[in-house]
């Protein structure tokens, strides 16, 4: 069956051979360019293909993926993300939509930042197992005053591109939604702030003004993402191939793998190497070129 595909390549900067070497890839797999685009973007670059084959998704991206390098990232986009109807756009929040590692602020007011970060580092390559890891990394909170969560959420920074990325979604009609390991008290008002249409995370454990150094209710970890994407999309009557995932932790890895295109973003190897598309620069709007809006 002939079906029609994107392919995207971006990079800080793409050079005319570079192109030229994604349109002779795909058409060495016998598939048609039926169309062609640039995009400047001003931080990057954008060269968009589209594409007719009978050969299926794999066999692009497999003959595309010698061509990405850690300066060039190329997509391979399914008809669904093409066509019309409603898509939901689904996110990690630490080091994906935020610049940081919540956890990681929280810490350094108790002096134990280097050590909860060596600990996050592990558990996001998936040496360790999430929920465990958070709860010791949570532990080191206990006594500190409930005001460190204000602070913190005014020391927060957008990724490179987030609120262009939500707002090209949400001006298109489409959903946006956030998933996070890290905590409700630091995601909600980020979350009111970008008009997310569903948002997630663990709830620390607050007594008397201070942090209880625990967490309450269970812990949002891979499963959990997963459920929540596809309870989300259920709710809006959307399929999943028409949804996106980004992500850049072992905790991703199971709703990158559910969505119709997961998403590393600045990711670690496993995450890297289990997505659809790696996205190795600090542009998270790239993601808004992965589908028709």
């Amino acid at each position: 069956m002939t079906e029609t595909f994107r392919v995207v390549s971006f990079g800080t900067r793409l050079e005319g051979s570079h192109r030229s070497k994604v349109r002779r890839a795909v058409q060495a797999t016998g598939a048609v360019v039926v169309g062609e685009s640039t995009d400047d973007a001003g931080a990057y670059q954008v060269a968009t293909l589209t594409v007719s084959s009978d050969e299926g998704i794999e066999t692009l991206r497999t003959a595309l993926a010698p061509l990405v390098t850690e300066e060039t990232g190329v997509a391979v986009v399914p008809p669904a993300l093409l066509g019309e109807g409603t898509k939901l756009l689904i996110m990690d929040v630490d080091s994906t939509l935020i610049k940081q590692e919540v956890i990681e602020l929280l810490a350094a007011h108790a002096g134990r930042e280097a050590e909860v970060a060596a600990v996050t580092e592990s558990a996001m390559r998936g040496e360790l197992d999430f929920a465990q890891s958070l709860h010791a990394r949570v532990a080191v909170l206990a006594g500190l005053g409930e005001g460190v969560i204000e602070d913190v959420g005014t020391r927060i920074e957008l990724s490179e591109g987030a609120e262009h990325l939500i707002e090209a979604f949400l001006e298109a009609g489409h959903l946006v939604a956030v998933v996070s390991g890290g905590f409700s008290q630091i995601l909600e008002p980020l979350a009111a702030r970008l008009r997310l249409s569903h948002a997630k995370a663990n709830l620390l454990g607050v007594d008397a003004g201070s942090l209880t150094g625990t967490v309450i209710g269970p812990v949002v970890d891979r499963a959990e993402k997963e459920r929540c994407l596809r309870a989300w999309a259920e709710a809006a009557g959307i399929p999943l191939e028409r949804t996106v995932a980004v992500g850049d932790g072992a905790n991703d890895l199971d709703m990158l793998a559910a969505a119709g295109l997961g998403v590393a973003f600045n990711s670690k190897p496993a995450v890297r190497a289990a997505a659809d598309v790696a996205v190795d620069f600090p542009y998270l709007d790239v993601v808004r070129h992965f589908v028709r809006l």
